[in-house]
């Protein structure tokens, strides 16, 4: 016989169908108990409780709570209907893959912010095709999508079908989105009117239309943009020109915006002699922290030009990107006035003294750029991490910035990450690096040297070096090989200082996981490592099981991606039991990997 419902229940389901109907709040509802408000919330669909969460009077509850659940006045909390929470599910439910978070998270706003980019990206595909010809704000939501909002009897509803709709109530929710170019468009700024855009990415722009606009709705968001970013667009010095001037907040001669970012794009003409007069303004303005400007076929002159600028300029850049373009002797007219001896003044190289991130790799840079880069450093006394990898620098480069990182902290902050990945370097080369690390006082704890062809030869050095005080290191792909592997276990002696090391592409066979194994003995704060494709075999389990037993630290992962199991035995298994926060350790292949070596040429 079934269980006949309580009053209660029969009270939330009467509610609850009030609500998903699309009625108006009665404000009875907030005069119910607070046991039938924490019944009914974890029930409702999206658009059922955006409503009663967005008429419920204040006056009538007395419970404030924040994101991270504790109390906060001002902020709506039904009597002990914790919100935040349930919208917390309801966005698991649709984007499980998007779930993991470890901040503090305002859920209703993420739900419904994702909810309106699902929304623009089948409307861009739509406005997309050469048969439209319509208005945007009619476009009609799929029902796939509209079951996720609403009850499914109620998904024909048409004031619920079309983009309009749902721009009108949630756009107030929108802080970062993703445009292509068919939507920057007049209508588009009149959806958006409602929202206080915070970060902006832009797709395709390439014509004037586009960028007219892109224009309006950066002037209807010019006092809350912080990031603006392009992607796979031309943007002559017109256009920069114009998109500069629209982010100055109306009667003044400032901007909010403190991340610039095109990539993969055309930017500007070649050969320009002046940057144009907005965008300069714009670079010297002390709101921006970050500029990128990334694969745009920038070369040597461009680069001198904005460097200048970036020299006399009064902002507080802090990150500095102009990674795979081809800017190879940018530096060498330069006449910096300076040597690694003297002092900067204050007024010097102003803008580069708040730099903390250089990211120039990809850019054809040899020796000779390093000479002159070790110059330039000097500008940049707070500097923190420096990437110069995938340039043919030679050992000779490196060479050149040893000065500088033997003088470096006793001017400045010192640098903390330096990555020379594929830069043709030698064992001498690499060598001579470590011992100028191992003497500092403070020396970088972050190195990468991967991708360097050192061979076996390099281990005696890099076994002493994992002693020293390097944090995080990465090593892949340098040609170790098995005799590496363990010439490395015989070298390490000492306690290491690692948090995490990537040694993946190094064909190392089962001295790999010999090598994993003792290193997980000397490192106690060891978090990650990263041993994928180095030819592993399936008797390798055993020894990485009996490792991670062992093991002192709070190893929360170990890629073994690329070893070669057999699925029939299920070996794996032994490695599942080793979790943390519920997840496993050990990162395996998805399906059973066939038994040829692998070839880690790129």
């Amino acid at each position: 016989m079934a269980d006949v419902p309580s009053l209660v229940s029969l009270c939330v389901d009467a509610i609850l169908r009030h609500l998903v109907r699309g009625d108006d709040v009665s404000p009875d509802i907030y005069d119910l108990p607070s046991h039938i408000i924490d019944s009914l919330v974890p029930r409702l669909p999206p658009l059922a409780l955006h409503k009663l969460q967005a008429e419920m009077p204040y006056g009538n509850w007395d419970d404030y709570e924040s994101i991270d659940g504790s109390p906060k006045h001002g902020r709506k909390r039904g009597r002990g209907g914790n919100f935040n929470t349930a919208w917390k599910a309801l966005f698991k439910l649709r984007w499980p893959m998007l779930i993991d978070r470890n901040e503090p998270v305002e859920w209703q706003q993420m739900y419904w912010e994702t909810h309106l980019q699902n929304c623009l990206d089948k409307a861009a595909g739509l406005a997309s095709l050469p048969s439209f010809d319509g208005c945007i704000g009619e476009m009609q939501i799929s029902d796939y999508i509209l079951k996720f909002i609403v009850s499914e009897e109620h998904v024909n509803r048409p004031m619920y079908s079309k983009l309009s709709f749902h721009f009108h109530e949630f756009g107030q929710y929108a802080r970062c989105l993703k445009l292509q170019n068919v939507l920057c468009v007049a209508e588009t700024c009149d959806l958006l009117r409602n929202s206080k855009l915070q970060s902006l990415t832009l797709r395709w722009i390439m014509s004037k239309e586009h960028v007219d606009g892109l224009c309006q709705l950066l002037i209807q968001n010019s006092q809350t943009l912080m990031s603006l970013k392009f992607i796979h667009s031309k943007l002559s010095s017109n256009f920069v020109s114009s998109i500069c001037a629209s982010l100055k907040i109306k009667d003044k001669q400032t901007c909010v915006a403190a991340s610039f970012t095109v990539r993969s794009s055309s930017f500007l003409e070649n050969n320009p002699v002046l940057l144009p007069p907005s965008f300069t303004s714009f670079l010297s303005g002390s709101s921006l922290c970050s500029l990128r400007l990334c694969d745009n076929h920038v070369d040597r002159n461009f680069a001198r030009i904005l460097f200048t600028v970036l020299i006399n300029a009064s902002s507080r850049i802090s990150i500095l990107d102009l990674s795979d373009n081809n800017i190879a002797g940018w530096l060498c007219n330069f006449n910096w006035g300076i040597s690694s001896k003297c002092q900067l003044s204050f007024e010097t190289g102003k803008s580069l003294q708040s730099l903390r991130v250089l990211n120039i790799r990809g850019n054809n840079l040899d020796k000779d750029d390093m000479e002159s880069l070790r110059y330039a450093l000097f500008y940049m006394p707070n500097l923190e991490v420096l990437d110069i990898s995938d340039n043919p620098l030679t050992c000779e480069g490196i060479r050149s910035l040893i000065p500088y990182f033997n003088e470096a902290p006793e001017r400045c902050s010192p640098l903390m990450e330096l990555n020379v990945e594929n830069c043709e370097l030698s064992c001498i080369g690499v060598t001579q690096l470590f011992d100028t690390f191992s003497i500092l006082q403070r020396p970088p704890t972050s190195l990468s040297i991967a991708d360097n062809a050192l061979g076996s030869s390099i281990a005696g050095e890099l076994g002493k070096f994992l002693s020293t005080s390097i944090r995080e290191l990465n090593i892949g792909g340098i040609g170790l090989g098995s005799d590496g592997f363990e010439k490395l276990q015989n070298e390490m002696l000492a306690e290491s200082m690692l948090l995490k090391i990537n040694i993946s592409k190094n064909r190392g066979g089962l001295e790999t996981a010999k090598f994993v194994s003792k290193l997980l003995s000397l490192a106690p704060d060891l978090v990650a490592v990263d041993a994928s494709y180095n030819l592993l075999p399936a008797v390798s389990l055993p020894i990485f099981s009996s490792a991670l037993k062992i093991a002192k630290g709070n190893l929360r992962s170990l890629d073994l991606t690329g070893i070669i199991c057999d699925s029939r035995q299920n070996q794996a298994s032994m490695l599942a039991e080793f979790q943390h926060n519920g997840k496993p350790i050990v990162i395996l292949p998805s399906s059973r990997v066939p038994d040829v070596p692998y070839d880690d040429d790129p």
